[in-house]
């Protein structure tokens, strides 16, 4: 079992409430400090008071993500969104102040504080009171995109489905089966396609105001300072949706005339994307929830003992919950306890072949979570989602070695495989899409709901429109973006994913041809948590942070190589 860590800073009891963390923020903000040692020990300090913190918080958003119906879980979750967040924040400006004034500031250890020290220097450039109630309000109004979509069921066959049980019906070998579930799926989501555009017409309007309020063109420009990207400008990420249509848009066409051919088809419709193109019903890697917790358990433990005992902690210690039900928010996630050191896993399972990916994809940031659980600071473990995205996209592809814990069957194991390689590819373009969609969205604020779904429609297609024919579908396919929850829910957080599904196939690349050697740097990558540059840590992974043309056509041609030998 997991053991509390001792605090030596704040109360062990501490409740959290405004009253009892006004003092602790007046003392941090109060104290005296005449060496580089007393300041280190205030940022030791402050750093337990933020885990305490950030872990109060997680649970709030966890349990909330469970139940999206129970209005007090809902309320516990606003109360620290309205009533700690806002407060907190004009205290945090002035204990970076203190930090960045001390005398004592350039007597630390440059090799260790540069990487945090740059971004608490950025947290003050776009610090602006006058943002405190906005983004509160926007962490509250973006909430509703989960309270929206998690009451979203369909009936088939006289039986309701959450839209990701449904889903599963689009692998079935029936055609006619497929269809229906997808218009039935499809229908659902259009129901409510006007409350989410004006959702979204809401949070454009209010994240615009936070960038005016803080001196910036448009929210694209401020996100990339407020993300830290340090090492990428937007131009870089128009660049590297132009090396996605150049180098894999083709391999994927390609794979997708195959498929038609195979399925005998005049043309690919949306519900025939996820059939076995061999016939076959569809895969079935485990039985339940608890049968994928076990099997991936044994599959992490055949990489290494050390992945599969994270897992193992994990189960003990009640930290999944991953089967998909009504009332539960959509999508799947890894939520790091700032103060345990452990990390919750959150997903919809509806027994597929999908729902395995996602687990090993998560199970490489609850690995990521526990490498990083003891470094000094709690902002050592804020990993950019460059970084953190390696993690996880690497141990989807690094698993595949130990996929026969899921599948006996030779064959199926090789049908796995063969999906899954298709599916990384398949990432590329859709990152590409959903990336520059936001682009034009933010830089772009008074666009109409019309201009936004043309802006959509041309984009999509640009990248092949998921090589679907959209004839007489036109509705369905402008309508595609509003099931990308990060677009409502955490802005411009999603290039990354295409940045780390390079890294991760150069990570399995390293793996494939010397797995000790592959493993250990891999792990001694994520060890570093946030406190090298990202491109420092790639290169502790052995690889490179380079999205260039012929980088993604290098890559591209290994995966499609590796796809060839199934």
């Amino acid at each position: 079992m997991i053991k509390e860590k001792d605090r030596k800073y704040i109360p062990t009891e501490l409740e959290i409430k405004w009253e009892n963390l006004e003092p602790l923020y007046q003392e941090l903000q109060n104290r005296p400090i005449s060496s580089v040692a007393e300041l280190e020990q205030w940022l030791r300090d402050r750093s337990e008071l933020e885990a305490a913190l950030e872990e109060d918080f997680a649970w709030r958003y966890i349990r909330m993500t469970c139940d999206t119906a129970n209005e007090e879980l809902l309320q516990k979750f606003q109360y620290f969104a309205t009533e700690i967040e806002p407060k907190i924040a004009p205290y945090n400006n002035e204990l970076n102040k203190k930090l960045v004034s001390s005398e004592y500031v350039d007597q630390m250890d440059k090799d260790k504080y540069f990487v945090y020290l740059r971004s608490v220097k950025k947290s003050l450039e776009l610090f602006r009171e006058e943002n405190i109630p906005i983004q509160t309000e926007i962490q509250v109004e973006q909430q509703k995109y989960q309270s929206i979509t998690g009451a979203m069921s369909v009936h088939i066959s006289d039986k309701e489905f959450t839209l990701e049980q449904a889903a599963a019906i689009l692998k079935d070998t029936d055609r006619s089966k497929r269809q229906e579930a997808w218009e039935k799926i499809t229908g659902r989501r259009l129901q409510d396609k006007k409350q989410l555009d004006e959702l979204f017409d809401l949070l454009m309007v209010l994240r615009h105001k936070v960038a005016l309020n803080a001196k910036f063109e448009n929210f694209r420009d401020y996100m990339f300072q407020a993300l830290g990207r340090f090492d990428y400008t937007p131009q870089d990420c128009y660049n590297f949706h132009e090396a996605i249509e150049t180098e894999v848009v083709p391999i994927l066409r390609e794979q997708a005339e195959k498929r038609r051919e195979a399925l005998a088809l005049d043309a690919l419709k949306p519900w025939d994307m996820d059939v076995d193109i061999t016939g076959k019903p569809a895969l079935k890697p485990f039985q339940n929830g608890d049968d994928l917790i076990d099997k991936s358990i044994q599959c992490f433990h055949k990489i290494s003992p050390y992945l599969g005992e994270r897992l193992e902690i994990m189960k003990a210690n009640g930290l999944f919950d991953v089967e998909s039900r009504k009332g539960k928010a959509p999508g799947g996630y890894n939520y790091p306890l700032a103060e345990t050191g452990a990390p919750f896993i959150f997903m919809n399972s509806a027994n597929t072949f999908r729902d395995l990916t996602t687990m090993v994809h998560e199970g490489g940031h609850a690995v990521h979570t526990f490498l990083t659980a003891d470094l000094e600071l709690n902002d050592f473990k804020h990993c950019p989602s460059e970084v953190a995205e390696l993690a996880s996209m690497s141990m989807e592809l690094i698993s595949m070695d130990n996929w026969d814990v899921y599948f006996t069957d030779p064959e199926e194991l090789k049908r796995a495989k063969r999906d899954q390689l298709i599916d990384v590819l398949k990432t590329l373009p859709w990152v590409a899409v959903v990336d520059q969609f936001q682009h034009w969205l933010y830089t772009n604020p008074d666009h109409t709901d019309a201009q936004r779904t043309d802006a959509w429609k041309q984009i999509y297609e640009r990248f092949g429109a998921g090589f679907i024919d959209w004839n007489g579908l036109e509705e369905a396919e402008v309508n595609l973006w509003q099931k990308q929850l990060h677009i409502f829910e955490v802005p411009f957080y999603y290039i990354e994913y295409g940045m780390a599904q390079l890294g991760a196939i150069a990570v399995w690349k390293n793996y494939k041809e010397n797995p000790e050697k592959g493993i250990q740097q891999y792990l001694d990558a994520l060890k570093l948590g946030y406190t090298k540059t990202i491109k420092e840590i790639y290169e502790t992974a052995g690889i490179q942070f380079d999205f260039s043309a012929s980088y993604v056509k290098e890559l591209a041609e290994f995966v499609k190589s590796e796809m060839d030998k199934l």
